[in-house]
């Protein structure tokens, strides 16, 4: 049996705005509560002595910082979702990766949780996404994909 077509919407439109809602409030909190500046400090301190190199540091840090933030509001309001999610996910690994350098034994479930709802986003069918401003403005004939 297959799911009443505005079901599936809400299904979707409801992982979807999870998953941004998790994504811009850790950005959020990266850039204007805690600083990308410490966020990176933290960074140095937490990967000190593993020679990884304090530019890269420094760009992870402000990618994942600002991807985090943008990406999870497009995420809320369903626009570039494409993009937003594939941004997201080189966050994710990004992510995974310090994490991996600096403890191999990490806690992980929050990260499994964001992978999670962004496979399912990667996944599922853009045409059941009808809550969303791509879908609006492919109506409108502004095409996105």
């Amino acid at each position: 049996m297959t799911p009443d077509p505005y079901q599936a919407a809400i299904a979707v439109f409801t992982v979807r705005v999870i998953a941004g809602i998790l994504f811009f409030f850790q950005g959020y909190d990266k850039v204007f509560n805690v600083g990308v500046s410490q966020v990176r400090q933290t960074m140095n301190a937490t990967l000190a002595g593993r020679n990884v190199p304090d530019a890269l540091i420094g760009i992870v840090a402000y990618y994942t910082s600002y991807v985090e933030l943008l990406g999870g509001f497009l995420l809320i309001i369903g626009f570039f979702k494409f993009y937003a999610t594939l941004l997201l996910c080189i966050s994710l690994i990004m992510v995974v990766t310090g994490f991996s350098i600096a403890k191999p034994m990490w806690e992980s479930f929050h990260v499994f949780i964001r992978l999670g709802l962004l496979v399912f986003i990667l996944l599922i069918n853009p045409e059941l996404d009808i809550i969303s401003f791509d879908h609006l403005f492919q109506l409108s004939g502004l095409n996105n994909p």
